[in-house]
């Protein structure tokens, strides 16, 4: 039986996301995305290696995205330890023993209804409104785990049925070259956001704002849940602020130290600077916080939402990446009229006259 016409479109734009020029976790947005066109689910997560080597996690905007602090607090993980068989937080047992996709059963320990008594179901998943799971682990063609992808049901809709497992599993090959970690070209980046935060040299947060609170939640993810306190990464940035106002009576001035941080929700440069308190007593240090986001992440969104021919969409893209002509007819195995004709639709659809129109229309506010 032929998969409707809305899962092909999906699973071609899935294999084309495969083929770009960017991939890595910061494609998992778009990759959610069409996986909710194929597969029926609630909320989707993703699972991979950090740049500071421990767990980092993806949660689409959902009830649960704002409980997912409590599935790293450690007395919790101690719990889940007992009634999962294999937890995210164990990448590397995962990756060396789970294989394909598996249904929520075969994660667990004991039977179901004993997982749903457990403390670990009733302080995380319960209140993240959570139950039923699709698990794969996506790996390289080498073996090395790329990340853990979760797809997640609400208590009493329909459990997962084989199609869906079978489907999950026909789209890994694509789904862990898209998801695998690549170059990143941060030049290729416009800035996404920006804001201050103002701490003491201790690390004790005095100020911050609404802006600055989303965007340390997206750079620190569910470390910046207890706000109070400062992830490790920036206490240690704020002592070498403390180390380089040391030096300046010796010599010129340090440079501003910073942190740069990657992850699924884009590139993030944290600057600290020292300056005197409000109050005139002591001092306080300003942290500035930026986000930028590749060019690819941007553009994909913007141009799902023109709904265009997937044959115009490819071309689209590689248009907009500058890629000249001749070359795109080749990648896409059309012929240079049949590119030709394509671009020439996708003009007069955008009212644009040229390719630097083109790329404007996507990357210049209107």
């Amino acid at each position: 039986m032929p998969l409707p016409r809305t899962h092909q479109q999906a699973i071609a734009r899935l294999q084309q996301m495969a083929c770009l020029d960017l991939n890595g976790p910061l494609l998992i947005e778009p990759v959610l995305h069409e996986l909710h066109r194929i597969i029926d689910f609630d909320t989707g997560g993703y699972f991979y290696p950090g740049a500071d080597g421990g767990l980092d996690a993806y949660i689409e905007p959902s009830i649960a995205r704002g409980c997912m602090h409590t599935y790293f607090d450690p007395q919790l993980m101690a719990t889940e330890q007992q009634v999962i068989r294999r937890s995210a937080h164990d990448f590397a047992a995962a990756v060396r023993g789970d294989h394909g996709t598996q249904v929520m059963e075969e994660l667990l320990k004991v039977p179901m209804a004993q997982f749903m008594r457990s403390d670990f179901y009733n302080l995380v998943l319960r209140p993240a409104e959570l139950l039923d799971c699709l698990s794969l682990v996506l790996r390289t063609p080498q073996g090395q785990g790329v990340g853990a992808l979760k797809l997640y049901r609400r208590p009493g809709a329909a459990r997962f049925a084989p199609e869906d497992v079978a489907m999950l599993g026909r789209l890994e090959p694509w789904l862990a070259r898209t998801l695998q970690l690549g170059e990143m070209d941060t030049e290729d980046s416009v800035l996404h956001d920006s804001a201050v935060l103002i701490t003491t040299p201790g690390g004790q947060l005095l100020w911050t704002s609404p802006q600055a609170d989303q965007l340390m939640a997206l750079a620190f993810g569910p470390r910046w849940y207890r706000r109070t306190e400062l992830p490790p990464a920036l206490h240690t940035l704020l002592q070498r602020l403390q180390s380089a106002q040391r030096l300046i009576h010796g010599g010129p001035a340090p440079a501003v130290p910073q942190l740069e941080l990657h992850n699924a929700s884009g590139w993030f440069l944290l600057r600290a600077t020292q300056m005197t308190a409000a109050t005139g007593q002591g001092h306080a240090i300003s942290l500035h916080i930026t986000q930028r986001a590749p060019r690819v992440a941007r553009l994909l969104p913007a141009l799902r939402t023109l709904g265009l021919p997937q044959r115009q969409h490819e071309l689209a893209y590689w248009l907009v990446r500058g890629l000249p002509e001749d070359q795109i007819a080749a990648r896409m195995g059309i012929s240079a009229n049949t590119a030709t004709y394509h671009r020439r639709q996708i003009y007069t659809r955008l009212g644009v006259q040229n390719r630097q129109e083109l790329q404007d229309f996507f990357f210049v506010p209107q």
